[in-house]
């Protein structure tokens, strides 16, 4: 299969390629910085032996979003799309700077809105394939200092309903995922105990399980949060 993953080169979007990886399927990665794209790929192919394609884009600017899709269509109809690419900027609406919620809104909601309309009319065609929208614990659970971070997840969670809705009948699924805390670069230095939130890859296992589920069954969201509860 060939799966497309953004933002694949930190985090949950590497630790999804890397999942994948290992079951064999071909990638195409995105990410922003080309070395870091480079050195992800190299690495899953010599652990996994699977194709890698890479592109870099910043999927806060739409026309480099468009044009990564297209490049995508262009090395086959994609079966699984993990809308991933995103930022986090702390803040409370009151007093953040301004340009904080266009710059969270672009990054974390517009490059899975552009990207999804390029890829989607394929999967329409072939009724097939799966949309998985990384969304956060934040789409449904506001919390001090998420500002405009958490408007962008609500806005994502919105999105993902939508695509629900008008996708079943073409035999696509859509699914949103809200994850809680997980120890990715975000959370190095923060002094926070490593054991006390997720892993990556449990991100990663659980996004890989609900794409093998049979074409009748969809998990329309995945609420994954630490054993202890919430930070």
């Amino acid at each position: 299969m060939n799966i497309i993953v953004t933002g694949a080169t930190k985090g949950i979007g590497k630790a999804i390629a890397a999942t994948f990886s290992a079951e064999g399927h071909t990638l195409l990665l995105c990410a922003r910085n080309e070395n870091e794209l480079k050195e992800t790929a190299a690495s899953l192919v010599s652990l996994y032996g699977n194709k890698v394609h890479t592109y870099k884009a910043d999927l806060s600017k739409k026309t480099e979003t468009i044009a990564f899709g297209n490049w995508c269509l262009d090395l086959g109809i994609p079966d699984i799309l993990v809308n991933n690419a995103g930022r986090f900027l702390p803040g409370s609406i009151y007093n953040e700077h301004d340009g904080v919620l266009e710059e969270m809104i672009e990054t974390n909601l517009y490059s899975a809105y552009h990207l999804t309309r390029v890829i989607v009319p394929s999967m329409i065609k072939q009724q097939s394939g799966h949309v998985f929208n990384i969304c956060s614990i934040a789409s449904v659970k506001p919390y001090n200092n998420g500002g405009s971070y958490g408007i962008s997840k609500f806005a994502m969670l919105g999105f993902s309903k939508n695509l629900r809705e008008e996708l079943m009948q073409h035999k696509v699924k859509v699914t949103a995922v809200l994850s809680g805390a997980v120890y990715t670069d975000s959370w190095s230095g923060s002094g926070v105990d490593p054991n006390r939130i997720m892993e990556d890859k449990d991100i990663a296992t659980m996004v890989l399980a609900t794409s093998k589920l049979s074409p009748q069954a969809c998990v329309e969201e995945i609420v994954l949060r630490p054993q202890l509860g919430d930070l």
